[in-house]
């Protein structure tokens, strides 16, 4: 009984078998952590750019029509280089002073970019008290020339 006893209190050997199981307890939430927050950036800078971009390309175009045209696919290409999908994206343009005429001179265009992505390796029939999407959004302004229409 005394040998078993002996054996049982032996600690020689069990170090690694700890430290490989402290170590993946640890390291999968860190990674989980990593994978989700560089999703989250992500998709904040493919929003923030697409947003500007749009933004800047509204005021220079020369018609309305043009300009949101512009902005539409300044969208799209920003926010697929990032790999999300632009029909998920909701856009929104306001124009002041005035919201009727938005390439008037020194009048200021705001385009507002909203985006929802999924958190990494969630399914997508989980459904809980707890979020499984990120909405985020970003915003621009840019402002329309003074001497726009001056030639």
């Amino acid at each position: 009984m005394l040998p078993l006893i002996k054996r049982l209190r032996d600690d020689q050997g069990s170090s690694s078998l700890e430290f490989i199981t402290v170590g993946m307890i640890m390291l999968i939430p860190l990674v989980y952590l990593v994978l989700t927050m560089s999703a989250i950036q992500g998709a904040a800078l493919a929003a923030e750019g697409a947003a500007r971009q749009a933004a800047r390309v509204f005021v220079q175009a020369e018609t309305v029509a043009e300009a949101e045209g512009s902005a539409e696919r300044a969208i799209e290409f920003a926010l697929s280089n990032h790999g999300l999908d632009p029909a998920n994206a909701s856009v929104d343009i306001v124009c002041a002073p005035d919201p009727a005429h938005c390439l008037t001179r020194r009048g200021y265009v705001t385009v507002n970019v909203a985006v929802v992505i999924n958190l990494p390796l969630a399914p997508p029939v989980l459904t809980g008290n707890f979020p499984v999407q990120i909405p985020l959004d970003a915003t621009a302004t840019q402002q329309v020339s003074q001497f726009r229409g001056s030639q």
